[in-house]
């Protein structure tokens, strides 16, 4: 029969753990388990996970190179023979070929970064193209066919 002052916790669910700073009478008194001095043993301290104990860190060590441009603009890329594909395929039915329609038809994913046109390829019917920019080769392969680009 349980009585309220015999109740106990079950048995794993508690953990022993130590009680340190709660005086000499607990064994973890004192300098509660940090030692006599140096930096660990002062209060708030704590290491950064990559300090390396006064070492030359590795990230400072390790020589650097390369370059990362951050205003560089990235371009969708599309090449005159995806142009001449859907031009086959009859799927190229208006005048002007902008950004929206190449959305469409699904050769560049999104409108927010610039299209470019390369020359990859060869290209037979008239195209007129408004795109954000063009490679010398797709324009003159352009221009040869009859067409048009217009830089937006």
């Amino acid at each position: 029969m349980d009585i309220l002052s015999n109740l106990k916790y079950a048995k794993g669910s508690r953990k022993n753990r130590k009680r340190i700073g709660r005086g000499e009478g607990s064994g973890h008194g004192g300098t509660s388990t940090k030692g006599m001095n140096g930096q660990l043993s002062r209060s708030g301290a704590n290491k950064r996970f990559w300090f390396e104990g006064g070492q030359m860190p590795l990230q400072r060590r390790i020589p650097k190179y390369g370059f990362t441009n951050y205003a560089r603009v990235k371009y969708q890329v599309v090449n005159l023979e995806d142009l001449q594909k859907l031009a086959d395929e009859k799927k190229l039915t208006s005048e002007v070929i902008n950004p929206e329609m190449l959305k469409k038809l699904g050769l560049i994913s999104t409108l927010n970064q610039p299209v470019k046109v390369l020359g990859n390829g060869e290209v037979k019917v008239k195209l007129n193209l408004e795109v954000n920019g063009f490679s010398k080769a797709a324009k003159e392969k352009i221009e040869t066919a009859g067409g048009t680009i217009k830089k937006i």
